[in-house]
């Protein structure tokens, strides 16, 4: 499958990748595996989507939020590797969403990163393994953060 042609068709637009904002890199390449820092929802228009689920955004916009945390990474991921289509699949996802501590629903909240790498990378390279969870609090107070695992083609490293 051609993933750029898959981005296009499916009609997606990826926001500006964003740069580092503290003392990191975005993606480290260690052989065929590439490991991906922690991402936030950037919007095309290259404003952040705040907020704390469960007291100023609901389930519904935070799926949203992580949706866009998806486009954001695939775009640091082209910016990186040049060619999406070196990518051979996902292997690890951590999702965290700055929730109320009577939120619960966190994995459906990082099915919206989830649902998109599958849209994306098909259904058996677009699912990994995956941890989601609530957090009090994160950087810039962003709805979601994810990191991400994934893994390069044979021969594309």
């Amino acid at each position: 499958m051609d993933i750029e042609a898959r981005i296009l068709e499916l009609g997606l637009v990826l926001p500006p990748a964003p740069l580092p904002g503290g003392v990191y890199v975005p993606v480290v390449q260690e052989g065929r595996w590439l490991y991906v820092s922690g991402h936030g929802p950037v919007l095309p228009d290259g404003s952040l989507v705040t907020g704390k689920v469960g007291l100023n955004l609901n389930e519904k916009e935070a799926y949203l939020a992580a949706r866009s945390v998806g486009l954001t990474m695939l775009a640091t991921l082209k910016r990186e590797l040049g060619d999406l289509n070196r990518i051979d699949r996902l292997v690890k996802v951590l999702g965290m969403v700055n929730s109320m501590p009577d939120f619960l629903h966190h994995p459906q909240v990082i099915n919206g990163f989830s649902n998109l790498m599958v849209e994306v990378f098909g259904e058996a390279n677009g699912k990994g393994a995956r941890s989601a969870v609530g957090l009090a609090a994160l950087p810039s107070n962003i709805a979601v953060e994810v990191e991400a695992v994934f893994l390069l083609k044979e021969g594309s490293v």
